[in-house]
């Protein structure tokens, strides 16, 4: 595969949604053990308004899909997941130049772009036990795989290996955003519940891809 169009657009979102709605309940549980225990019920009701935004589109514009599903995932109510998510998809979108296909560089850009968008919503960065620990190496992942030549399958997979990677190291670390940041210590042990969000979508995205 050489490039990303909008059929494979929808069906590699269309698969992150599936994703979350398999693990919901774990991220739920992570979330009662060091949050407020909704981010499973949040991430839900976010990503499926992704499979509504897609079932509504029509024609080929690759940028306006991600920029209504942003939009749309910005207008669910639940906390500080919607405008962080609906930022990371509008990004997308501001990164995109061309409207209907994507190559392995303008996919590389259109991620680096979503997480500068994200980047606008949270201060957060790698070590901060937030979404930022699975998407900012998960990027890199994309953008490193894109300059080594590697298929666009090979770059979601290697962006899939380090979203979980980046996801699982955050048992180690102390929160410092959030209601989490309160429990100070008392959250070590436990696994982001935001950035294991992140690692099940790219993860979806992954699976998607390599179909």
């Amino acid at each position: 595969m050489s490039e990303v169009n909008f059929d494979m657009l929808c069906r590699i979102m269309s698969s992150a949604v599936g994703k979350i709605r398999d693990n919901h309940e774990e991220l739920t549980k992570l979330d009662s053990a060091i949050g407020d225990g909704d981010h499973g019920t949040t991430m839900l009701r976010s990503m499926e308004s992704v499979d509504t935004t897609i079932a509504e589109a029509s024609g080929d514009d690759v940028k306006g899909l991600l920029y209504d599903i942003g939009w749309n995932i910005m207008c669910c109510d639940g906390g500080s997941t919607g405008p962080l998510l609906g930022s990371l998809f509008m990004g997308m979108s501001d990164g995109v130049e061309v409207e209907t296909t994507l190559d392995a560089d303008a996919v590389a850009a259109m991620f680096r772009a979503g997480l500068e968008g994200m980047s606008v919503q949270s201060k957060a960065n790698v070590g901060d036990k937030t979404m930022m620990d699975a998407l900012i190496p998960a990027v890199e992942a994309l953008e490193a795989a894109s300059k080594e030549g590697k298929t666009i399958a090979e770059m979601f997979e290697a962006a899939a290996i380090a979203a979980k990677q980046g996801a699982e190291s955050t048992k180690d670390m102390q929160a410092k955003f959030g209601r989490a940041r309160n429990l100070g210590e008392r959250t070590l042990g436990f696994q982001d519940p935001g950035a294991t969000s992140i690692s099940y979508i790219f993860a979806g995205f992954a699976e998607a891809i390599n179909v």
